[in-house]
């Protein structure tokens, strides 16, 4: 491999790591809690009324970070979302940035580490991938909506077993549309409860109702592969004659 070819293949993931190693040095996971919300309410506040331009694309950006170095903290910078630009802008925000971060470490992922562990991992992996690829979509889909695998697994599993970028990237946004919009509702409503004295607690977020839901939608994702599966059982062999 030439040192071009390999500087192309290393430098992006080089750079994530200096950034991961910045966000670790400059203590910023200390800050992506509920109570550095409630300590800089007016002052968070006060920053998205009177600049809310630099607020949005801000926002975002330290958003697109988080996800993107996996760092602890997606959740609550979901609550933040509809807690300073309320359930619908604040949605948006957090769609934008959860996949624009999703996307950049796939994009890492793939460059730096995707081949070299296909490579490796045998004829298994190598079946795994094609069945993958087949219906990465509808994978995907799945993943996304129900809400029980890790976010940043689920970032880089499609890297490793080859998935192209722009169905990755369409499958990210609808996939977490849903949720997304049940945790930025939640945090829409954080002013309340932090006047209240009261705690916030994440477990209220998703209700029996709302997982179940997920669930289904998840499940829906899957009916095109299992009706695609039938069809290729049931129809009939082709006469060679």
């Amino acid at each position: 491999m030439s040192t071009a070819a390999r500087l192309k293949r290393w430098l992006p993931l080089a750079l994530l790591g200096s950034v991961i190693a910045g966000s670790f040095a400059f203590g910023l996971n200390d800050y992506l809690n509920l109570e550095t919300l409630r300590e800089n309410r007016a002052a968070l506040k006060a920053l998205v009324e009177t600049h809310a331009t630099v607020a949005i694309i801000g926002f975002v950006l330290v958003y697109a970070v988080v996800v993107a170095t996996s760092l602890p903290g997606a959740t609550v910078m979901t609550l933040a979302g509809g807690f300073l630009f309320g359930t619908w802008l604040g949605s948006v925000l957090n769609v934008v940035g959860a996949t624009a971060g999703a996307t950049l470490l796939f994009l890492v992922a793939r460059s730096a580490v995707g081949d070299g562990l296909r490579a490796r991992a045998g004829p298994f992996v190598k079946r795994m991938e094609e069945g993958f690829r087949r219906d990465a979509f509808n994978y995907l889909l799945f993943l996304r909506l129900v809400p029980v695998f890790p976010f940043w697994v689920v970032n880089l599993v499609p890297a490793f077993l080859g998935m192209r970028l722009i169905p990755y990237v369409i499958a990210t946004l609808i996939g977490i549309i849903p949720g997304g919009v049940v945790y930025t509702a939640f945090g829409a409503g954080l002013g309340d409860l932090f006047d209240a004295g009261a705690e916030a607690n994440l477990k209220d977020v998703f209700t029996p109702t709302i997982i179940l839901a997920l669930v289904g939608l998840g499940v829906l994702a899957l009916v095109p592969i299992a009706v695609r599966r039938w069809r290729e059982r049931t129809r009939p062999p082709v006469d060679t004659v």
